[in-house]
């Protein structure tokens, strides 16, 4: 594994501690020589994960789409910054620079990246792990709806079992890199 896309909040959320997950996930990808891919945005979670990862050292590149560039969110300080038109290149490309997935906090567009990304392993589009930090429970809801979709059969037990789910970040980095 050479570089990690992360998902996240563009938004630093009112719990403090995640924050401080962004930075220490940005500070250890540094450290561990991981190309951080991420959306390319200044602020939030993902601001403070790329700020932390070039203070650190390590290389970032940032895709972000057009429309969001023009409301000043981009981040200007990284390795690269490529410039899409939408939303679903953004996300094409953040996967094609990706050898992994991480998803820490965020909201609506943290779990359309996550799901979608999730859903190219389950079709076969793509062989790259996918991780979900479930820092302080806060996925916890998510899990037990995946966990009733997968007895209601609307989710393969096979599927569900692919997603690798960790609250310890170390740990989550280690099950993505031994992913086979």
């Amino acid at each position: 594994m050479q570089s990690i896309c992360v998902f996240c909040g563009s938004n630093p959320g009112f719990n403090p501690s995640h924050l401080s997950l962004a930075r220490r996930l940005g500070t250890l990808l540094a450290q561990r020589r991981l190309r951080l891919i991420y959306g390319g945005g200044r602020v939030g979670l993902m601001g403070a994960v790329a700020d932390a990862a070039l203070s650190g050292g390590g290389e970032v590149i940032g895709v972000i789409p057009q429309l969001l560039l023009d409301r000043e969110v981009g981040h200007t300080g990284l390795t690269q910054l490529h410039v899409v038109s939408t939303m679903a290149q953004r996300k094409a490309m953040m996967g094609d620079l990706s050898d992994a997935f991480l998803t820490l906090p965020g909201g609506i567009g943290t779990l359309d990246e996550f799901f979608e990304a999730w859903t190219w392993t389950q079709l076969g589009l793509q062989h790259k792990p996918s991780g979900l930090l479930n820092q302080d429970g806060y996925y916890d809801p998510l899990l037990e709806f995946l966990d009733r979709s997968v007895a209601a059969g609307f989710v393969h037990p096979a599927s569900r079992a692919a997603v690798l789910i960790d609250t310890d970040l170390e740990r989550l980095l280690e099950q993505l890199a031994s992913w086979r």
